[in-house]
């Protein structure tokens, strides 16, 4: 709705702000291949064990929130298919990942990796169910300008969030100073090409009016692309929710 055609740029704005981030993590976590990661970084740059402190926390503040906004959605998207109560379903969830983290680091990875395989699935689909529609439009249409593309970039960079948790695990890594940078670094490069690459197939599909207005765009580009899809679109995204909490 703020950037128009020309979203997949506020994309690349969004990758080039994260990929700073992530260069800064990737040298801090192959120097300091620790858990609690940012409190240690904190710690050994400015030595001040009160900053070191609040930024842990902070850190686990962002953790919660995160993971009981995106547990909610997972309760919403179940209620809409079982009819259970959201809010049960969400601390069901909450419940369910905290077991499997208990049980061991090697069950946690193994389910992440399945569920991130499903997760990109549902976007390889969209990017698929768009190549019969690619060049319809004009990808530099934008409503406001560069200053959509930039404003609509502040937005984006939330669907950035998270490869930044990877630093965390350093200490169950057998060659962390190895794996953490590559790691880091492939995962915004992996995101930053699908994520583009969604933004172009989604405006292809509809016009970026529709899309500003929808409440569940990518179901309704799966719908308008093949009708019937916005289902299974919808099954993948409980995968996703769960995969992020």
């Amino acid at each position: 709705g703020i950037a128009g055609n020309a979203v997949w740029m506020s994309f690349i704005v969004g990758a080039f702000i994260a990929c700073l981030t992530g260069l800064s993590y990737a040298e801090l976590g192959s120097t300091f291949p620790k858990e609690a990661a940012e409190y240690f970084y904190t710690k050994k740059a400015f030595r001040k064990p009160l900053l070191s402190f609040i930024v842990e926390w902070m850190m686990i503040a962002v953790g919660v929130v995160s993971a009981a906004t995106v547990a909610l959605g997972f309760g919403g998207y179940l209620s809409n298919f079982i009819g259970v109560n959201a809010i049960s379903a969400a601390v069901g969830l909450l419940v369910v990942c905290a077991f499997i983290n208990f049980w061991g680091i090697k069950q946690t990875a193994k389910l992440n990796i399945l569920f991130t395989i499903i997760e990109m699935l549902g976007l390889v689909i969209i990017i698929l169910l768009g190549l019969g529609h690619l060049g319809s439009v004009n990808y530099f249409e934008t409503p406001t300008g560069f200053s959509g593309v930039m404003s609509a970039a502040v937005l984006i960079f939330f669907a950035y969030i998270g490869f930044e948790s990877i630093v965390n695990i350093s200490e169950e890594i057998k060659t962390p100073k190895k794996i953490i940078p590559k790691a880091l670094i492939l995962s915004i490069i992996i995101s930053s090409i699908l994520y583009m690459l969604i933004a172009v197939s989604a405006v292809s599909i509809l016009p970026w009016e529709t899309l500003g207005q929808s409440s569940a765009p990518l179901a309704d580009v799966a719908e308008a692309a093949y009708p019937g899809s916005s289902a299974f679109l919808s099954v993948i995204a409980l995968f996703a929710t769960a995969n992020t909490v």
